[in-house]
């Protein structure tokens, strides 16, 4: 049977003037943006819209901004039928809530709880990430073992394509390591922090505890979750599986490869850029990626 597939991007997608047009021309988009302007007791909309990329750039403006774009074109898409959906950190938030797994307004408090705990938790330690390009994932897990210090895989973005996490004096000395061993590059990435690492333990326990108090429902599709590429529709276990993600790597490549093995053959990803689509391509050339920032 073949099926479809709706992907959400995470954090790193947004850019100076998204979501405007779904603003402007969309009746329906325009009343939810407003409604999350009233949710969050500021005017993201002024910053989406009208901001700087550096404006943009704050953890606690980014993730609410790339999930509300994601999540309104999906509320506004044309027969919106997906037979299975996943996101990319962030956006597995995007993907629960366009899936109909929680509400838009509870999926937004939970987003926004998350970026601020987030943030906090990169401003108590200094620490970043890197993208590590053209050597196997095996070597960059052994190299990041034998490190002093916490540096651990967090991404795994596609075949030859590893994003690590850690403090910034351990995610350096793996990048130099790993340069040795043969990585075709390394690139430390703008980031505010150590997303997916130990470093992140502040942050998740505060997220449980919003999570714990937020209702959650059965998805209308499988939703295949980071922590383990697998797809899930108890909300129980989906609750847990995003409380977990928080400290464990993204497991893309495998998610995707998943969801082909599981008969989709077509992917949208709906938001801000088109990342995912990128990766989904790099990972199986043989499925059709689309992304869509507007209808």
């Amino acid at each position: 049977m073949k099926m479809k597939a709706f992907v959400f991007p995470g954090q790193g997608a947004q850019f100076p003037g998204m979501g405007k047009n779904l603003y402007e021309t969309e009746t329906t988009a325009k009343n939810l943006f407003e409604q999350a302007n009233d949710i969050l007791g500021f005017r993201i909309t002024d910053i989406m819209f009208d901001g700087t990329a550096e404006d943009l750039k704050q953890t606690k403006v980014t993730q609410p901004a790339v999930f509300l774009h994601s999540v309104i074109l999906a509320k506004i898409y044309p027969d919106f039928k997906p037979d299975m959906v996943a996101g990319h950190s962030l956006g597995e938030f995007s993907a629960l809530v366009a899936a109909g797994a929680m509400d838009f307004e509870s999926g937004l408090k939970l987003v926004s709880t998350r970026a601020t705990a987030m943030q906090k938790a990169c401003e108590q330690q200094p620490s970043t990430m890197a993208a590590i390009l053209g050597i196997d994932d095996s070597t960059v897990e052994r190299i990041c073992s034998e490190i002093d210090g916490v540096v651990v895989p967090a991404n795994y973005n596609c075949v030859g394509q590893l994003v690590i996490s850690g403090s910034v004096a351990a995610v350096e000395k793996a990048c130099e390591k790993l340069k040795a061993a043969g990585a075709k590059r390394t690139l430390v990435l703008p980031v505010g922090g150590a997303f997916h690492s130990p470093l992140m333990e502040p942050a998740r326990v505060e997220l449980e505890e919003a999570i714990q108090t937020t209702v959650f429902n059965s998805p209308v599709c499988p939703v295949y979750q980071n922590i383990d590429a697998q797809p899930h529709t108890e909300p129980e276990i989906i609750k847990q599986n995003l409380v977990r993600q928080l400290t464990a790597p993204v497991r893309w490549t495998q998610s995707v490869q998943n969801m082909i093995a599981g008969g989709a053959v077509s992917f949208t990803e709906l938001g801000p850029g088109n990342v995912l689509q990128g990766l989904i391509k790099k990972i199986n050339n043989s499925v059709e990626a689309e992304s869509k920032q507007s209808l």
